[in-house]
């Protein structure tokens, strides 16, 4: 599995524990408190 270059998006829901990543290739992944990151679009 190729190693993916990731930026957290910055959004209130932070706040909760749901965090936003958008990688370079322009995929969205979502983390929900402490498990794995999921891709959701692209």
């Amino acid at each position: 599995m190729p190693l993916l270059q990731m930026k957290e998006m910055v959004t209130p829901l932070k706040l909760i524990g749901i965090k936003l990543f958008k990688c370079n290739e322009g995929h969205l992944y979502v983390k929900l408190w402490s498990r794995p990151r999921k891709r959701i679009f692209g």
